[in-house]
């Protein structure tokens, strides 16, 4: 039973990405899918360690997760066949055809003793090399309505890759959980990428999107997750000034308020 203790005050974290790679298919493979003739691509989805395999030509995927996460479930758009997809051992990956863009959740449930809820993300299927729709910071104009490239013009642009950097936190674990934690330290992450490989493109990080179209299969490093850590507290430091903004400006119209109601009862 002192398995079953929660070990107060301790914080253990493991590194994922979550993203997808797709690539145009050949016309030999479209003909082996000639029952679906509208689809254009092939794509995996993925949740997987953060660190990459040496000379691995696939995202992250160095360590296997499975001591630590007990399923994960795709649900993909309601058109695909079963679209409710669960995995129940490594690789935690769905490789599907298609021709559109569209969310897809992910949900992550853990080994029973963890005693931990499931966790669920999100992330935005994408096969296409676009450019940017949304204007980046300090940008004078809003950029033009980009178009889709022809299949042969993306096919030389080679795979598209769009991945998320995450951390899972596990606050006051188990004691037999921390002890399985422990146990399987996760790789670290290259402080830089020693092949040069491309920044990892995902929405919530716009600027990665020159650095992502040099082509190769991208890595994530340690500069990358401070960088994603300042992103994170940026945006948690301007969500607060907004909030002191707002209580400030509640703050005004409550004594406003209040003055108007003393100046009607002065009247009666």
């Amino acid at each position: 039973m002192a398995d079953r203790v929660r070990v107060r005050g301790v914080t253990i974290h493991r590194p994922i990405i979550y993203g997808n790679t797709a690539t145009v298919l050949t016309s030999a493979e479209r003909l082996e899918i000639s029952h679906y003739p509208d689809h254009t691509h092939r794509w995996t989805v993925a949740v997987r360690s953060a660190a990459s395999a040496p000379d691995s030509d696939i995202v992250g995927g160095a360590d296997d997760l499975g001591y630590f996460i007990k399923r994960v479930t795709f649900k993909l758009h309601d058109t695909y066949p079963n679209p409710t997809r669960n995995i129940d051992k490594p690789p935690f990956e769905v490789s599907e055809t298609g021709w559109g863009e569209f969310e897809i959740q992910i949900r992550i449930t853990y080994v029973p003793e963890s005693g931990e809820k499931a966790t669920t993300l999100y992330h935005h299927l994408k096969l296409h090399p676009w450019s940017i729709t949304f204007p980046l910071p300090n940008a004078s104009a809003v950029p033009a309505e980009p178009e889709i490239p022809s299949p042969e013009n993306a096919a030389k642009l080679g795979p598209v890759h769009s991945w998320q950097y995450d951390e899972i936190v596990f606050t006051d674990p188990f004691q037999n959980f921390l002890n399985l934690l422990t146990a399987h330290p996760p790789t670290p992450l290259p402080k830089m990428s020693v092949n040069k490989k491309p920044i990892p493109f995902h929405s919530s990080n716009p600027a990665s999107l020159d650095a992502s179209l040099k082509g190769g299969v991208p890595e994530f490093t340690s500069a990358m997750e401070k960088e994603e850590a300042d992103r994170l507290e940026e945006a948690k430091g301007n969500i607060i000034k907004e909030q002191e903004k707002w209580r400030s400006i509640l703050i005004e119209k409550e004594k406003e308020l209040e003055r108007l109601q003393k100046l009607l009862a002065s009247k009666d």
